[in-house]
């Protein structure tokens, strides 16, 4: 039986509370139950609104790209990206805490501290691309979208910290990302066909 041994820079290291999670769920759980029941303001807004009909897939969108979206932050080890994943983590771990001691009188706990695949320098290239494209597109996605899309975020951060299946789905999507950058850097620029 073979050891792999795994440098210790291809992975970012954070901590998240039993609150922070708990958070990340609620929300997460928030998020679905609207979407279950057809949307915020669906039915005062008319026809054709924003919010759409109960179980309609498209409303999903924004949440789970803004799920891949914080877990894609996660990844990154410093800059802006990591720096505001941090500080929403940091925030849902205090807001939690806060939540929790409140309604239940006990202190939340580190849940664990995982370690998370880390973007690489062809990876980095694919989220530089996609939240520059973010930036510029921002002023044409509607309000709600924009909402969706945050909290989707905030539960890609809080949630893919663990080492269970939220961690298994990041993993897949940092992953991913790294192969769609290699792809390309060899296939596009390169011309390289693998």
């Amino acid at each position: 039986m073979s050891t792999t041994t795994l440098a210790a820079s291809q992975y970012t290291t954070t901590t998240i509370s039993t609150a922070g999670f708990a958070l990340g769920l609620a929300l997460l759980g928030t998020e679905l139950w609207r979407w279950h029941k057809g949307g915020s303001g669906a039915k005062s807004a008319g026809p054709g609104a924003p919010g759409g009909a109960a179980r309609d897939p498209k409303a999903l969108l924004p949440l789970g790209f803004g799920i891949v979206c914080g877990i894609l932050m996660i990844a990154c080890p410093a800059g802006l990206l990591g720096t505001l994943a941090s500080f929403l983590r940091w925030g849902g771990n205090s807001v939690g805490d806060w939540a929790m001691r409140g309604l239940t009188g006990a202190q939340s706990t580190t849940l664990g501290t995982a370690a998370t695949p880390r973007i690489d320098d062809k990876g980095s290239m694919v989220v530089a691309a996609l939240f520059c494209v973010l930036f510029l597109l921002r002023k044409t996605f509607a309000k709600l979208i924009k909402g969706r899309w945050w909290k989707g975020v905030l539960v890609g951060v809080l949630l893919c910290v663990s080492t269970g299946t939220a961690a298994l789905v990041a993993q897949q999507i940092i992953e991913g990302v790294n192969g769609i950058g290699a792809w390309a850097i060899n296939g596009i620029a390169k011309g390289e066909i693998v």
